[in-house]
Formats: C-alpha cells, structure tokens, sequence
C-alpha cells in the first residue's frame, strides 16, 4: 500500500498491510521542541523546525526524520495573518491575538495562561463589543492549495488540514477557566452569547481555507478537550445541551466543504461521549488517553470499533517516558493487536511527545510500528484457534 491507502484504509475499518504511523501530522500528535532537539542529536541529522504551536512550543519536524521513521501522513495547516498575530509583551511573555496574555515560566517548555481579557463580571454587550481576529485577512490561506497540491503531486503521504475549531479551548482562555466552569453550570445566556461568538469566528476562517483545499486533502483534524481524566469536563446531559449543538455546526461546516475524513482530538476520559462523536460525523478519536477511567483499547474497540477509528494509544504518561526500548516495543505490539483487527487504528503516541521521553523509546515506537503487520494479526487469530480447540 502507498502510505495515503494505508491511512484511508484505516479510517474506512479496512486491514491495512501494516498499522499506519502518524508523527507530528495534527497540533495533538508531534513533538514539543525539547524533545525534538533530543530526538535530532541522537540520530544525528535533521535541521531545527521553526515552532508551529507558541504556546505548546510544537515544531515543525524535518523531512528526513520523518522518512526515517516511515511516518504515513503530513500535515497543512493556516499561514500567519498578515495584520495582527502575537504581541510581544517583554522576555517570555506575549498577547496573543485573542487578547489572551501568556507567559513562559523559566525551564518551562511551555506557555502559561497569564491573563483572560474576558474574564470576571461581564455581560453579552461585552462580549458584542470584543473584537475578534479578522478571520479574512489574506495571509491565512495565501500560498495554502499550493503547499497541498506539491504534497499531493509529489508524495503518495495521507493530507491532514489542521483546522482550527478549538472552540471550548478558546472560549475558556477568553473567560479563563473558572468563570467558563461557572457559565456552563449557571449563567447559560452568557455561555452561549460567548460560544457563539467565537465559533462565528473559526467558521468563517476555516470555511476560507477549505474552500482552499478542501478537493485536495485527504484528512481534517481539529481539537477540543471535552475530557478530564476521570471524567468529561461535564455530564453527558449538559454536553449534549450545551457543546455538542457547536460542536455538530463544525463538523457540519466541514462537511459542506470536503469529503474528506474527520479527525477529532479529545484528552481524557470521554467514553460516556464516542456515541456523540460518533453521532456528528467524526471519524476517527484521538488521542485514545489509555490511563484515562474507562477508556481502555479493550472496551473501545469492542463497544465502538466498527463504527469509530482509533488513532494514537501509546501511554506517554508512564510506558513512553519511564520504559525502556522493549517495554514500548511491547505497548505498541499490545495495542495493535487490540485495535488492528479489521482496521480502525492508526499509530501514535497519546498526544504530543514531551521532554522526558527518550529518543530511544521513540525510535522503539517507530520500529515495532513497521513490524505490526496484517501477518501479525493473522498469526495470533490461528494460534488462538488452535488454544481453543
């Protein structure tokens, strides 16, 4: 299979010839810098990445590393606006262009929420008046169907579009996370009036660039934690009454422009909420937060594997920073014949690699990846038959 087959056949529960591998392809699934300058010395060659994530300090990685780890897709996402962007504020510190004023805590790889400009006693007039990024500016799409159009003439690699319809992440960093908690338990008319706002936003720019490369990408992925890990950030019930009617209007926008896949990125806990995922068109769940409550490999693809792909799954809270070689080596070959069966599944760590994983646990990641093959699968079922008989 070309790379591009071996992806699409996952995400249409097709068995592929191995298992599809994704490396820094959406914002949830790279590296963040450190750990990429870690990864760049022990195989010595790769060119430092500009950062495509401020905030998560996620990198760009070079083409070379990621041939040689036989990654399956790469990604496209919007240009800098050409009006507006980050205000710098001082040494580690910068506005955002939301207005949401981060810092960078010394030998933190982060950026910090330091200041929410909508938070406290506010009202919808506020939130009428606020003014948002101009989701035309021209420097989002420019250059955009051409980078997709190389990538789709030149290489045989799955298109992932990063949209960015980070709509609950944003609106808490507007509101900040106290008061976003407090209007979804109690002050709805203000929760909406913010949602909306918002979500007016992100349509319009996402709608422009997939006007851009919507008949070209194979792919479209975009984040939103819903999920804490023991638990959704909310009851299924208010979910449904009060994101999921944003969340069906996005996936219904990108619908209305390709048809390509949808990807969706959710931390934590979310099993109570795949049947909704499910039910607004996503097809595929990332990161698969395996140490989260109830969302084991076993239970997902048995209650959802027909009917939702699975992407990432590799523990990057204990096995990826703490293991050695073979103990990643064995996760990957664990997982895979749990989620492989049939299809359904793609390779990757559980959200974006941190400092404290060794080049040498992703080096280990990568190589068992290329060993799960079709053939694995095959002859694990005929040695569980002959057991049982």
């Amino acid at each position: 299979m070309t790379h591009r087959e071996r992806v699409l056949a996952a995400l249409e529960h097709r068995q592929s010839d191995r298992v599809p591998m994704d490396l820094g392809s959406a914002r949830f699934t790279g590296m963040v810098k450190p750990a990429y300058e870690h990864l760049r010395a022990h195989l010595g060659f790769g060119e430092p990445g500009p950062i495509t994530d401020r905030m998560q300090q996620l990198v760009d990685m070079d083409e070379r590393v990621l041939r040689y780890l036989d990654v399956d897709a790469r990604a496209v996402s919007h240009g800098s606006p050409d009006h507006g962007g980050d205000l710098e504020l001082g040494p580690g510190r910068y506005m955002d262009e939301w207005g949401v004023v981060r810092v960078q805590p010394a030998g933190c790889p982060y950026y910090d929420m330091e200041e929410s400009p909508l938070a406290g006693e506010i009202s919808a007039q506020n939130i009428a008046r606020y003014r948002w990024p101009d989701p035309t500016d021209p420097g989002r799409v420019r250059g955009l169907r051409e980078r997709v159009q190389r990538l789709r003439e030149e290489t045989d690699y799955a298109i992932i579009f990063n949209a960015r319809f980070h709509l609950v992440h944003q609106t808490q960093y507007l509101r900040g996370f106290h008061d976003w908690y407090l209007d979804l338990g109690q002050n709805h008319d203000l929760f909406h009036a913010l949602m909306q706002g918002v979500l007016e936003v992100l349509l319009e720019l996402n709608r422009r660039a997939l006007r851009e490369v919507g008949d070209l990408v194979d792919i479209v992925a975009f984040g939103d934690d819903v999920g804490l890990q023991d638990r959704p950030v909310c009851s299924p019930a208010l979910y449904r009454q009060m994101i999921r009617p944003y969340q069906e209007r996005i996936t219904g926008c990108i619908r209305e422009h390709t048809k390509a896949k949808i990807l969706y990125h959710t931390c934590g806990s979310v099993y109570r909420l795949i049947d909704d995922f499910i039910g607004i068109g996503v097809n595929a769940l990332n990161p698969v937060q395996v140490t989260a409550r109830n969302m084991e490999p076993e239970r997902l693809k048995r209650e959802f594997g027909e009917r939702i792909a699975f992407w990432g799954g590799i523990d990057s809270q204990h096995v990826l920073p703490y293991g050695t070689p073979e103990d990643v080596a064995a996760e990957v070959r664990r997982v895979y014949q749990i989620m492989g069966p049939g299809g359904g599944y793609v390779l990757a760590a559980v959200h974006n690699i941190q400092p404290d994983v060794p080049p040498e646990n992703i080096l280990a990641l990568f190589q068992a990846g290329r060993e799960c093959r079709k053939e694995t699968l095959s002859c694990r079922t005929s040695l569980s038959a002959a057991a049982l008989s």
